[in-house]
């Protein structure tokens, strides 16, 4: 059986892929201190993006919605920390990340759009 829209994920290979690099990128310029905390949420909530839209993409239609609505939460989540630490002075706040950010979130919620009932 065809899941609607499971084609649609590859077109977010280069976008994920690219959110993953970046976010580790710029969380490198994190204080050492700062390496459990909000350095590995950065990079887990990164990370969980594009697990969730392969999980989405292998998985039946019954739980595709639910995979795509964690990486949308997911991405709030990476906006919301970096913002955090733009405003703790750990980061430069960097237009082309929050960007890059907006981007994967419009395709992602696009997929997630395609699939519901």
């Amino acid at each position: 059986m065809e899941v609607p829209g499971a084609r649609s994920h590859y077109k977010l290979v280069a976008g994920k892929e690219a959110l993953v690099s970046v976010v580790y990128r710029v969380t490198q310029e994190c204080p050492r201190d700062e390496i459990f905390g909000l350095t590995s949420q950065l990079r887990r909530a990164a990370v969980s993006v594009p697990s969730n839209i392969e999980g989405a993409a292998r998985n039946g239609s019954k739980e595709f919605e639910q995979f795509l609505n964690i990486a949308i939460g997911s991405i709030s989540e990476i906006e919301t920390q970096l913002l955090m630490a733009v405003d703790l002075g750990y980061l430069a706040e960097d237009a082309s990340v929050f960007a890059l950010l907006e981007q994967v979130s419009k395709l992602v919620n696009g997929l997630w759009k395609s699939v519901r009932p």
